[in-house]
């Protein structure tokens, strides 16, 4: 549907896309699932920030109550602020792509 789409909307719709693959029938994800697929999906963001307080505080909040469910929305905020604390950010923002 985005063959012609920039770059970054390919990347949220690839993003929803993820997201739709593994929600439930009412469009959410448990939280415990939530969990798995941003260890199984988005490592590279993830890798070695265990020890940070804000990522231990994420992965917490989905550990509690893991039968409490969240929605796109809040799984877009989960993506962004794992995003945002990420060494692979860091890295990313010294190397710039030409087209």
């Amino acid at each position: 549907a985005l063959r012609k789409g920039s770059d970054l909307e390919k990347a949220f719709a690839t993003a929803a896309l993820v997201y739709n693959n593994y929600a439930d029938h009412e469009n959410k994800l448990r939280k415990s699932e939530a969990k798995s697929l941003l260890q199984s999906q988005f490592w590279h963001f993830i890798q070695g920030q265990e020890n940070k307080p804000k990522y231990q505080e994420i992965i917490s909040s989905l550990d509690e109550d893991s039968e409490n469910k969240i929605n796109f929305e809040d799984f877009m905020i989960l993506l962004v602020s794992l995003t945002l604390m990420s060494d692979l950010l860091q890295e990313m923002k010294n190397v710039k792509t030409t087209k």
